[in-house]
């Protein structure tokens, strides 16, 4: 069964997630996305079926996993053997983000009864990060090296793993930490790129990546904040816009993300953090410099 012939957007997620090679998952997934986008595939799931979402999904098994620790230095971009370790990194890191979206549609839409936008949003998402990784892939052999050339870490799926049975803890993790981990490094990989001399880079993560991922971030966040709303008050559901919550409900939120982040997340979260996108993806501060300090033990 191709692309174009399964009724379901959950069906051809599955297809996808079972799909070995990254460059053919992006393929398949701009394809699925496109028809999604464009109407040409009705349903999101079938209501009456059963189907069964991989634990961990089809992986090349030519790329050399590591364990993050044991993982080489990227360096800061200042030579050609560290800016090819940067940007094999991030397409790694890419490569897993098309799986989280996909896995985010199949394991949990229709589990918890999500609307079409929920599903619309991560077809967006996961589009987005086919074109990061295949643009990434490209620009590694343009550099001399190629994807699977260094070793990577399979962390990001670590996380999902964790938060596999529980939809508000995938967004916390995944969209309100990692994606935004990577809000916070990128203008510094950015500009380390442009010192040395790599435009060609540099234009690629700034004009292209970054702005999609402060979108990701949003989804992620608003998503949140929509699931924490229906279940506080199910029939505001169809009063308020998707992931709106009012000032008096939004600390609530807050303490929640809070008690998930410190649930399924080992440690305190970096900063710097970059303010800007944040806001842009819909937190402030409020958010997150709670969780970067640790807790003193008074005793």
């Amino acid at each position: 069964m191709g692309p174009d012939e399964e009724k379901t957007l959950v069906e051809a997620a599955l297809r996808i997630l079972n799909t070995g090679d990254p460059f053919e998952k992006a393929r398949l997934g701009n394809t699925v996305a496109s028809r999604w986008l464009d109407g040409y595939m009705a349903e999101p799931y079938d209501p009456s079926g059963d189907l069964t979402v991989p634990d961990r999904p089809a992986r090349l098994s030519s790329v050399k996993l590591v364990a993050p620790s044991l993982m080489p230095k990227l360096g800061k971009a200042g030579s050609l053997q560290s800016r090819i370790a940067i940007v094999h990194s991030l397409a790694h890191t890419e490569s897993w983000a098309i799986d989280l979206s996909w896995d985010i549609i199949a394991r949990f839409g229709k589990q918890e009864s999500m609307p079409r936008e929920f599903f619309t949003d991560f077809v967006k998402v996961a589009q987005d990060e086919g074109r990061h990784f295949t643009l990434l892939a490209a620009r590694l052999e343009e550099l001399g090296s190629y994807y699977g050339a260094l070793p990577a870490h399979d962390g990001l799926w670590d996380s999902a793993s964790a938060t596999s049975k529980d939809l508000l803890a995938r967004l916390a993790v995944e969209h309100c930490v990692h994606e935004a981990r990577g809000l916070d490094v990128l203008p510094t990989t950015i500009l380390r790129f442009r010192n040395s001399g790599d435009n060609i880079t540099a234009d690629l993560l700034e004009s292209v990546v970054y702005p999609e991922e402060i979108t990701h971030c949003a989804a992620g966040v608003k998503w949140f904040k929509y699931l924490c709303q229906r279940s506080r008050n199910p029939a505001s559901e169809q009063e308020e816009e998707r992931g709106n919550t009012t000032e008096e409900h939004e600390h609530e939120v807050i303490a929640k993300f809070h008690a998930i982040v410190r649930t399924y997340f080992r440690g305190p979260l970096k900063p710097p953090f970059n303010e800007a996108a944040r806001k842009a993806a819909g937190f402030g501060p409020q958010w997150y410099e709670p969780l970067a300090v640790k807790e003193v033990d008074t005793q």
